[in-house]
């Protein structure tokens, strides 16, 4: 059944107990990945420090197609709770699921994260339309939610942010809740802040914290690496390693191009009309780079970006190790994806 997000919320917070034991599969997808990772932690706590977790993905599915359903109906080996993590779950897992479902006991709840998610998907149908099954799209939260949800996690952390600051933080991750989690993680260490000595955030902190650098010039470098221009690329990460560039003030851009791709896509992918679809996204596209932004649209269908955002936030955790290492890794997913955007042209 299709859920809302207090739905999602309250059914999974109680996975396993009472009546949300009758719910075997939840289907968490949507273009951002980052709010869907953070609602499959619900499942996590809910199930205790203590519980068995079982890690699949789709090409394990897709070859073994039974293990889900056995999986899901087995005992722990140690006698505690135990619950099933899908990883990259697609199509291919269709056969798996319907055995889930189809299956005459499943005590263990499992869980999947999917990522963006055709309308035509058959494996999405089968989770809105079954009863046994909570599907739940998660989309790139407004300016406003995400300031909200800054917010919140400073306040987790006994950190007192503003909205100011948290607004600034938003637009610093371009709203992503694993950036800004790690965002507000530095600032909770900066100024040694916890529940029980909360602190107050301030500008200054997050100016010395910030890696981002709004004199750098990415774009070329965004275009090159969405575009599949891996020349390019390689050329203006040498122009920018001159410069004393950090790796982190590119990501943003990146991830600030890719997020309006997804958009644009599914936009796109829902009308059946491209031009429409970028000219739907209004000032968010240079007009000088409508024609860049458009090709790009045509590079990547929802799951190639879904997964772009996935690496690009993934690179930006990595650089946050310092320069070295940290810029290595950053460059290899750089490589990564401009590599598939040239065998999408």
């Amino acid at each position: 059944m299709k859920a809302n997000r207090g739905q999602i919320e309250k059914a999974l917070d109680a996975a396993g107990q009472g009546s949300a034991a009758d719910c075997r599969f939840f289907l968490l997808y949507g273009p951002d990945e980052a709010g869907s990772t953070t609602l499959a932690k619900r499942l996590e706590r809910a199930m205790g420090p203590d519980a068995e977790r079982i890690d699949l993905d789709g090409p394990t599915l897709r070859d073994d197609p039974a293990r889900l359903a056995d999986e899901a109906a087995s005992f722990s080996m140690f006698g505690d709770k135990r619950w099933i993590r899908i990883n990259g779950m697609g199509e291919e897992s269709l056969p798996a699921l319907t055995a889930l479902l189809e299956a005459e006991a499943a005590g263990n709840p499992v869980i999947a994260v999917a990522g963006a998610l055709k309308p035509t998907s058959k494996l999405l149908k089968l989770a809105l339309d079954h009863k046994q099954t909570m599907a739940f799209a998660s989309y790139q939260p407004d300016a406003r939610e995400a300031e909200q949800i800054a917010v919140a996690i400073a306040r987790e952390g006994g950190l007192r942010l503003s909205s100011d600051l948290g607004r600034r933080i938003a637009d610093l991750t371009n709203g992503d809740r694993t950036l800004m989690a790690g965002e507000v993680e530095k600032l909770i260490l900066y100024l040694d802040a916890a529940p029980d000595r909360p602190r107050e955030a301030t500008g200054e902190a997050l100016d010395a914290l910030s890696a981002d650098n709004p004199d750098s010039d990415a774009a070329p470098l965004v275009n090159a690496v969405l575009g599949g221009d891996l020349r390019g690329m390689h050329r203006e990460l040498g122009r920018l390693a001159e410069a004393g560039t950090a790796m982190a003030a590119v990501l943003r851009p990146l991830l600030t191009r890719a997020m309006l791709l997804a958009n644009i896509r599914a936009d796109f992918d829902d009308s059946g009309r491209l031009e429409g679809a970028v000219e739907a996204a209004g000032k968010a596209v240079f007009w000088k780079e409508k024609g860049v932004v458009t090709r790009q649209v045509r590079i990547w269908d929802a799951t190639g970006i879904a997964r772009v955002i996935q690496r690009l936030a993934q690179a930006e955790r990595a650089s946050r190790s310092g320069r070295g290492l940290g810029d290595l890794m950053v460059r290899h997913e750089l490589l990564a994806i401009a590599r598939q955007a040239a065998r999408e042209r």
